[in-house]
């Protein structure tokens, strides 16, 4: 059988501030087309390994191998092409406040791509269909339910098509209805090959969307299996986390 195609590779990460060290040799590899679940208490710094792979954390000693390159050597100008192969959905949505939602998913484009106008608003267009938000290319940010702004989010993520989606808590703080329904756009993507990174305290959830899931626990991945190992382990450490989530 064929080995997956490794997209992203972590190596031996160690993060502190201060006198707080986070990471004690982070590493696990991210394979082309899955979802990788990444569960943690609070503080175990699960975000900071997300920021740190698009460059807002800077690791302290190890690798971050994304398309042959060490991301951590990299400047802020030589990280600005790679943000558009990585993209990040933020646990607020992160929108522009000023800006309609179209102007929100257009801005990418604009900045990225040789798109025509018409082309752009095309793929607006087609993005908004697909998060189930078709014709609210003219509202403000203020003017969407918090499920909206996350869906709006997600889709400017993912409009430059990048090759990694990083997902940094996107149920946190929704109700039951749009978090199902933000998870169903989610799977949608991923049925069309995305990959993907994603952090959640959210556990059910995360069993939803995740083919493989890693256990961050005193400054290192303690654990990765497979979503069905996960569900049915007796280890004290996983069932920490999975006792009384009304997994599925």
């Amino acid at each position: 059988m064929q080995e997956p195609k490794t997209v992203l590779s972590i190596k031996n990460m160690h993060k502190s501030f201060g006198e707080k060290k986070v990471h004690r040799g982070v590493s696990f590899d991210l394979h082309e087309g899955e979802v990788l679940g990444l569960f943690g208490g609070s503080g175990s710094g699960k975000s900071v390994i997300l920021r740190s792979i698009i460059g807002l954390e800077h690791p302290d000693e190890g690798e971050i191998i994304f398309e042959g390159r060490n991301l951590v050597n990299l400047t802020e100008r030589e990280m600005f092409p790679v943000r558009t192969e990585i993209g990040y959905v933020f646990q607020n949505g992160a929108l522009f406040d000023s800006l309609t939602v179209e102007e929100n998913l257009a801005y990418p484009l604009q900045s990225h791509t040789k798109l025509t106008p018409k082309q752009i608003r095309e793929r607006v267009n087609q993005m908004l269909e697909m998060v189930d938000m078709p014709k609210a290319n003219i509202l403000l940010p203020n003017e969407l339910s918090g499920g909206m702004q996350k869906r709006a989010g997600l889709a400017r993520a993912i409009i430059l098509q990048p090759k990694v989606v990083l997902f940094d808590e996107p149920t946190a703080g929704l109700d039951p209805v749009n978090t199902k329904r933000l998870l169903n756009n989610i799977l949608a993507f991923k049925k069309r090959g995305m990959t993907g990174i994603f952090v959640t305290h959210d556990i059910p959830a995360a069993f939803e969307v995740s083919d493989r899931i890693a256990i961050l626990s005193e400054g290192k991945i303690e654990r990765i299996m497979t979503t069905e190992e996960m569900k049915n382990s007796k280890d004290p450490l996983v069932q920490s986390f999975t006792t009384g989530a009304h997994i599925r």
